[in-house]
C-alpha cells in the first residue's frame, strides 16, 4: 500500500518561499509519475508540477514556471516543491500524488496519478 505525507505548507506573506515535502511508504519507487497538484474551493484540482521518471521530464502549469521546482529526495522516496516568489493565487490545498502509466502514455495530468496524499495548506497573504 502506497501512502504519501505532505509537509511544509503553513501561511506566507507574498513573495515569500515554502518548500513542500512529500514522503511516501510502500512502492513508490515503482510508480514512474508522481507530482504536485493544488485545488481551492472554487477550482477543480489542477497540475502544479509533473515528473515522469522514464525520461525524466517535467512540466509545470504557466501560472508557477520560473517560480516553483519539482525534484525528488537522493534516497527516490521523498517528492519535493519548492516554492518561491509567491503570490497570493498561489493560496490552495496542495496534493503530492504518484501513478503509472503504460508505454505512451503521459504523467502530466490528473489522470495519471493512482495515489494522492491528503493534501496541505498553503496560504499566501498579501
Amino acid at each position: 500500500q502506497v501512502q504519501l505525507v505532505e509537509s511544509g505548507g503553513g501561511s506566507v506573506q507574498a513573495g515569500g518561499s515554502l518548500k513542500l515535502s512529500c514522503a511516501a511508504s510502500g512502492f513508490i519507487t515503482y510508480r514512474n509519475c508522481m507530482g504536485w497538484f493544488r485545488q481551492t474551493a472554487a477550482n477543480e484540482r489542477e497540475r502544479v508540477a509533473t515528473y515522469d521518471t522514464r525520461g525524466s521530464s517535467t512540466v509545470y502549469a504557466d501560472s508557477v514556471k520560473g517560480r516553483f521546482t519539482i525534484s525528488r529526495g537522493n534516497a527516490k522516496d521523498t517528492l519535493y516543491l519548492q516554492m518561491n516568489n509567491l503570490k497570493p493565487e498561489d493560496t490552495a490545498m496542495y496534493y503530492c500524488a504518484t501513478g503509472s502509466t503504460g508505454v505512451g502514455g503521459s504523467c502530466h495530468w490528473v489522470g495519471a496519478m493512482d495515489y494522492w496524499g491528503k493534501g496541505i495548506l498553503v496560504t499566501v497573504s498579501s
